[in-house]
């Protein structure tokens, strides 16, 4: 009875005493944290999905996202998309949904050129490749979420939500010998505002791109130079950059986008460097 007084008082404070401009959101805020300490679903706007998608960079000018009518979600619930654009930076980061014999070499040549990467792996890949995820640990990169089955989250509800993310969590810790997962991948690339709020609530960063390319199809590889030319011709500052890992054309050309990558002054930088430079208040275009 006590609860149901709660949750009524908490309606009509939104009702009778929050400004109209701040209503929608506070309201809910209010309702969220009520004594009633049960679930809110999720309304239909904040689980409309989106696929991301970004209008690209041509000639070393920024990308935007700003016409695909998701930026202020993106902005909203911290998930990156860029990094410091005022700075030649690069985030080098791979989806490893299953091994096609190409991560070891990648590894190889990001350990000797001394680049640090991030891989989002699921839990197929987990299972079945133990030693490759042991060793990207090893080596200093990060291991990051991409969920266990690879799914559209926005279909899921908030429990098994965590329960994708909890399981490829603790499988990749029981690995590597660290639980600290901060980093997730929407699967597919589809999000809403729902999954944006879970998975920071559960303490992801969301981590989209804005350079890649059709890399993923294993039928439809064009050779090394064409993914070098792809690479290089989306080049921006603070750019972060989406490669898959089956992909014999990415394996084969790393090396080189490297390498002119650094002749035009870019430098590698980790995630976790990026969430300090976020913290320390820079903003996104």
């Amino acid at each position: 009875m006590l609860e149901r007084f709660a949750l009524i008082s908490a309606v009509l404070s939104c009702t009778l005493l929050i400004q109209p401009a701040a209503g929608a959101a506070s309201c809910l805020s209010a309702l969220s944290a009520s004594p009633t300490g049960a679930e809110q679903p999720a309304s239909a706007s904040e689980n409309q999905p989106y696929h991301f998608g970004f209008k690209r960079s041509v000639n070393g000018q920024l990308p935007s996202i700003n016409e695909e009518g998701f930026k202020t979600i993106v902005d909203r619930y911290d998930a990156v998309f860029t990094g410091d654009t005022s700075r030649k930076e690069l985030f080098l980061t791979f989806d490893n949904g299953y091994e096609n014999g190409y991560t070891a070499p990648i590894l190889d040549v990001l350990k000797a050129k001394k680049v640090p990467a991030a891989f989002f792996v699921t839990g197929h890949y987990v299972k079945d490749q133990p030693e490759l995820v042991k060793r990207m640990a090893a080596e200093g990169h990060i291991v990051g979420n991409h969920s266990w089955s690879h799914p559209d989250m926005t279909t899921l509800d908030d429990g098994k939500i965590k329960e994708e993310l909890d399981r490829v969590k603790t499988a990749a810790s029981s690995l590597t010998g660290t639980d600290k997962m901060r980093y997730l991948r929407p699967p597919r690339g589809i999000f809403s505002e729902h999954v944006l709020r879970v998975t920071k609530e559960l303490g992801y960063t969301n981590v989209f791109w804005s350079l890649a390319y059709k890399d993923w199809d294993v039928n439809d590889q064009k050779g090394a130079s064409y993914a070098y030319q792809k690479v290089i011709a989306q080049l921006h500052p603070g750019a972060v950059l989406l490669l898959h890992s089956v992909s014999r054309d990415n394996a084969e050309a790393l090396s080189s986008i490297i390498d002119e990558a650094r002749r035009q002054g870019y430098e590698f930088k980790t995630l976790d460097e990026l969430s300090l430079k976020r913290k320390a208040g820079f903003g996104t275009p």
